[in-house]
């Protein structure tokens, strides 16, 4: 028993928790076409029970969104990637907030929708390109 205790350890170096066919910022991009459907569908009806289920679903894929984000941001990209696409700390930011009590969280604003798909797209656009590297 104390032989294992105080065996030598081997250090493990890995770029991801699993391969890195698990991450995909489509998954987030998901969530922001539900939010913007949500929102569009909202606007045209007035049952203040449908109202408020939808409401509350659109907040729920809100936090979907900066999930998936965070995990593309804490488990995927790596230093390197940070260096050669300095943006990256600020796209994903800028995102996550666009998704949060400010954004499409909060609100029922279609533009706030479309500004976080086009922020999803810059980061799924460098996505893309570390996994060509």
């Amino acid at each position: 028993m104390l032989r294992t205790f105080f065996a030598p350890t081997i250090e493990v170096s890995a770029h991801c928790d699993l391969p890195c066919g698990v991450y995909d910022p489509a998954q987030a991009r998901i969530e922001a076409e539900s939010i913007k459907a949500i929102i569009a569908k909202v606007a045209d009806n007035d049952d203040a029970d449908f109202r408020t289920r939808a409401i509350l679903i659109k907040e729920q894929r809100s936090e979907l969104v900066k999930h998936h984000l965070w995990v593309l941001w804490t488990d995927y990209f790596k230093p390197p990637h940070f260096e050669k696409y300095p943006q990256l700390h600020t796209l994903v930011n800028e995102a996550t907030k666009l998704a949060g009590a400010s954004g499409t969280k909060g609100e029922l604003d279609a533009a706030k929708a479309d500004e976080l798909l086009a922020k999803i797209d810059e980061i799924a656009e460098i996505f893309w390109e570390t996994k060509k590297a």
